[in-house]
């Protein structure tokens, strides 16, 4: 079964939308197979983001998320990659459509709620970034 990391961002702790956001997940057949809540810190943000570490606009990203703690989940189901990124809409939430989560609850591109895995092989690695295998739970 194909898992997917997500991290609810700053701006969606910040708005108390937590719930929301995951109750969409759960209302489209996903299952949590992993939760926790952190704060992000610049060696993990680098390691994170290291395809745009060394671009300009990276202290931005870095200051916005490691703002406050986050929540770190695991999702588990068929074709949760795509299918979360369908919820999702847009990376910039100024084109998310009505329905989607970043449409209805983002603000642009960086505050657009949720990062999700773009794919199955990066959902791996980063599920080995922020969770220990023990860690992850299945039925």
């Amino acid at each position: 079964m194909e898992k997917s990391l997500i991290i609810l961002k700053p701006d969606c702790m910040a708005a108390n939308n937590a719930g929301e956001v995951i109750s969409r997940f759960e209302n489209a057949g996903f299952t949590i197979v992993a939760a926790k809540m952190a704060r992000l810190d610049s060696s993990i943000l680098r390691e994170h983001y290291a395809h745009v570490a060394d671009k300009p606009f990276f202290p931005e990203i870095e200051s916005f998320m490691s703002s406050r703690p986050v929540i770190f989940l695991v999702l588990e189901g068929e074709g949760v990659v795509q299918k979360v990124r369908d919820l999702l809409g847009p990376t910039d939430s100024a084109e998310a459509p009505a329905g989607t989560i970043r449409g209805d609850l983002g603000t642009d591109k960086m505050k657009n709620v949720v990062h999700a895995s773009d794919s199955v092989e990066n959902a791996s690695i980063e599920i080995d970034r922020f969770f220990r295998s023990e860690e992850l739970c299945a039925d």
